[in-house]
């Protein structure tokens, strides 16, 4: 690799030493006897300063001719300056041009000229090069850092599960077919058939970074059709307050962690994290609608929440004092298959809520296998289709739950994003398959 320091690696107290940076044209200005190449890297921006009198006639002029963009290495000795960038300037002795940028540019990497979100995407590879862009990319990578970690060190085991599949994860028809030789296959809905065969294993407690791929013809700020999601499943649980409590430890966990520790690039998003501790409140479903009600929003006993309800809801907790509380107790109708019914008619399933948005689904399964045929049968799903699934359960299976956290929903409601597409690096969704 090119010998070279980050940005933020270099400081005042460098004063003196020779040093490499690398980086994007960000900015040229010319001042009579005195010339700054403004350099980006992923960390933030070097001043290369040039005063005629101290730099190369060929120094000083190819540098300063370059188009912005361009990409260059710039070697030359720190200088302590206050009104620089970090505090220092970088005087050159030598620079290597790697790559002129054409011009004019598709796109504005200052930021001074406005873009829609359309033109961002399809020029997303320099989108990205504004920091505050980057920004959402590097807590991205830290959020799944910290899932990671946070599993591992309760003893989770790290699985990965088909993306090909044969038969629908969730006994809905929205599904993408694949050309799989000569036999029918789909992409994956979820891990969830396959996470809850692992629990007939012996593996009790397994986590995925799982891909979704949902076939709906949805077209809002809200939904993709390409989703990343964390997922687990737990066995020898209790009741689905087993896996509410993982839930909202793992939340806990990764946003304390990233307040901590990531406050140079919430700063460049203006945003501030205020980890809310567990226990989160519990709300039954029949509560929500009846809050819903008081607030003047009347919905049907027995219907899912919708985005209109999920905001009303939101902004009451707020005023509570709480960004994140679960619904629990659903009716048993609006369910999948396989989540543990209540003689009540309703449902040991609970969502995770996070600022008026569901970012977390889940529930406590079906273990016992003729309970389990009996709910594919009242779905109006053939059984034969979910023969290797059903396998399973007839050899010993322990009670479970687990749950699905959508990553970019999360990641959306965490750092007040506009549009879900901007939490993904190149969205899929129902127009969008490029580039």
């Amino acid at each position: 690799m090119i010998e070279r320091l980050y940005s933020s690696e270099i400081n005042p107290s460098m004063h003196g030493r020779e040093v490499s940076v690398a980086g994007w044209v960000h900015e040229i200005r010319k001042l009579g006897g005195i010339a700054f190449v403004v350099l980006r890297d992923r960390e933030g921006f070097v001043q290369i300063t040039m005063p005629k009198k101290e730099v190369s006639r060929d120094v000083f002029k190819g540098l300063t001719s370059l188009s912005k963009e361009s990409v260059v290495v710039v070697k030359g000795v720190v200088r302590a300056e206050p009104k620089a960038p970090n505090g220092y300037e970088i005087i050159p002795k030598e620079y290597r041009l790697l790559s002129r940028a054409e011009q004019p540019l598709p796109l504005d990497p200052t930021g001074k000229v406005k873009a829609n979100l359309d033109t961002r995407l399809d020029n997303r590879f320099i989108d990205l090069r504004k920091h505050e862009i980057m920004a959402i990319f590097k807590i991205r990578s830290e959020v799944l850092h910290f899932a990671r970690e946070f599993f591992r060190s309760r003893g989770f085991i790290e699985v990965h599960t088909p993306r090909i599949i044969s038969t629908s994860s969730e006994g809905g028809a929205e599904l993408f077919p694949v050309a799989y030789f000569e036999k029918e296959a789909f992409l994956a809905q979820s891990p969830q058939l396959y996470k809850q065969m692992l629990m007939a294993t012996g593996m009790d407690k397994v986590f995925e970074i799982a891909t979704y791929f949902r076939a709906e013809e949805h077209d809002t700020v809200w939904h993709l059709n390409e989703i990343t999601a964390i997922d687990s499943e737990i066995a020898f649980i209790e009741s689905e307050e087993d896996v509410m409590e993982v839930i909202e430890n793992l939340v806990y966990y990764i946003m304390k962690n990233l307040s901590e520790s990531y406050e140079k690039e919430l700063k460049k998003l203006g945003v501030e994290i205020y980890p809310q501790k567990p226990p989160f409140p519990r709300i039954e479903y029949k509560r929500a609608l009846e809050i819903l009600e008081e607030n003047g929003y009347i919905l049907p006993y027995g219907e899912d929440l919708t985005t209109e309800a999920e905001k009303k809801l939101g902004e009451v907790m707020k005023d509570e004092g709480y960004d994140l509380y679960f619904i629990t107790k659903y009716p048993i109708k609006i369910k999948p298959f396989y989540t543990m019914p209540e003689e009540n008619g309703l449902s040991r399933a609970f969502d995770l809520e996070f600022k008026g948005r569901e970012i977390v689904s889940g529930s406590q399964r079906i273990h016992e296998y003729e309970l389990l045929v009996k709910m594919i049968k009242a779905k109006g799903l053939r059984v034969e289709s979910f023969e290797n699934y059903l396998k399973a359960f007839r050899y010993g299976m322990p009670p479970h739950g687990g749950f699905g956290m959508g990553l970019e929903r999360f990641i959306m409601q965490l750092l007040n994003l506009k549009n879900i597409r901007e939490a993904v690096l190149f969205p899929r969704d129902r127009k969008r398959l490029e580039p």
